[in-house]
C-alpha cells in the first residue's frame, strides 16, 4: 500500500515536472484551431479569435503557433491531446470553448453572446424589430413565415413554444461532412436567395454574415434567454487538464486584455450580452 501511495505520487510529480518544463521552454503561444472556420479563425489569421489570440501572445512576447484541424468530432483529441512524433503536445490553447467544457479545463467567459433572430429586408417583413414583434403578426401574415433551422438549434425551441414549429421551411444539419462549409452558410444562402424568410443563428455568425453582406439590409435581432430555454452562452479559452498553470495564465490575460477583447469583437459584429443575457 505505501508503495502504490509513493508510485502515485511520483507519477503526479512528473507529470506537473513535464508541464512545468514545456510551459519554461516554450518558443510560441500554441494555439488549436481550424483554419477554415470563420467567423472564428482562418489560416489568413482574419478571424476574431485569430485576432484575440494574437493579442494574449504579444502580450507574452510570443509569437503565435497554429496546430490546424477541422471543428468537428475528434478536434480535441486531434490537437490539444495530440502529441507529435517527438512526444510533445501539438498545442496548447483553445479559444472560443463553451464555458466548462467537459473535455479540457476552462477560463471564466471572455464573452458572452447569443443566438440571434436574422432576415433581410424587402420580403415582406420589415416591420420587425424584435421577438415579440415577430409574434404580434396577424394570423395571416404568421401563415406566410417561412424558418430555416439548423437541427439542435434552441431557435426549435422558441418556435416550438410560440406554436410556430410549422412554419419551418428547411431544416439543415447541424455540422455538415464538408470541411470547406462555413458554419451558417447553407441558411445564409437560402436567405441570400429568398428561398427563406428568418433563420435563428448563433450571436458570431450572424454578426459574419451582416458584416460580410455590407449592401444587403441584414437585420439581426438578439433574442433573450427564457425560462427553461437559454439563447445565451458564455465561451471560454481552454487547455489540457492538469495544465493549471497556463489556465491561470491564460486567465490573467484575458482579464488584463479584456477591454480590447471587447473591441475585437465589437468589431467583428458580435453580439455581446451580460451572463445574464441581457
Amino acid at each position: 500500500m505505501a508503495r502504490s501511495l509513493v508510485l502515485f505520487f511520483f507519477a503526479l510529480f512528473m507529470m506537473a515536472g513535464a508541464h512545468a518544463s514545456e510551459h519554461e521552454n516554450r518558443s510560441a503561444f500554441r494555439v488549436c484551431a481550424d483554419g477554415n472556420y470563420l467567423p472564428w479563425s482562418n489560416e489568413r489569421g482574419e478571424g476574431f479569435e485569430n485576432e484575440i489570440a494574437s493579442l494574449l501572445a504579444k502580450s507574452l512576447g510570443l509569437p503565435v503557433e497554429y496546430t490546424w484541424f477541422p471543428q468537428r468530432m475528434g478536434f480535441i483529441r486531434n490537437t490539444l491531446r495530440s502529441r507529435d512524433e517527438s512526444g510533445n503536445y501539438r498545442c496548447d490553447v483553445v479559444m472560443g470553448l463553451p464555458a466548462g467544457y467537459e473535455l479540457a479545463i476552462t477560463t471564466r467567459p471572455y464573452y458572452h453572446s447569443t443566438y440571434a433572430l436574422v432576415y433581410i429586408e424587402g420580403m415582406g417583413f420589415d416591420d420587425i424589430r424584435s421577438a415579440e414583434d415577430l409574434l404580434a403578426l396577424s394570423p395571416d401574415r404568421k401563415e406566410r413565415l417561412r424558418f430555416g433551422l439548423a437541427e439542435r438549434n434552441p431557435g426549435t425551441m422558441w418556435l416550438s413554444r410560440y406554436d410556430l414549429l410549422d412554419r419551418i421551411e428547411v431544416a439543415y444539419a447541424s455540422q455538415s461532412g464538408d470541411p470547406n462549409e462555413r458554419p451558417g452558410q447553407p441558411e445564409q444562402e437560402d436567405l441570400l436567395e429568398g428561398k427563406i424568410d428568418f433563420t435563428f443563428m448563433w450571436g458570431p455568425i450572424a454578426g459574419h454574415f451582416k458584416r460580410s453582406n455590407p449592401d444587403r439590409p441584414i437585420v439581426v435581432i438578439p433574442m433573450h434567454s427564457e425560462p427553461e430555454m437559454q439563447m445565451h452562452f458564455g465561451i471560454s479559452a481552454g487547455v489540457r487538464f492538469g495544465d493549471r498553470e497556463r489556465k491561470e495564465e491564460l486567465q490573467a490575460l484575458l482579464d488584463r486584455h479584456a477591454d480590447e477583447i471587447e473591441a475585437i469583437l465589437r468589431k467583428h459584429g458580435v453580439p455581446l450580452v451580460s451572463d445574464k443575457g441581457l
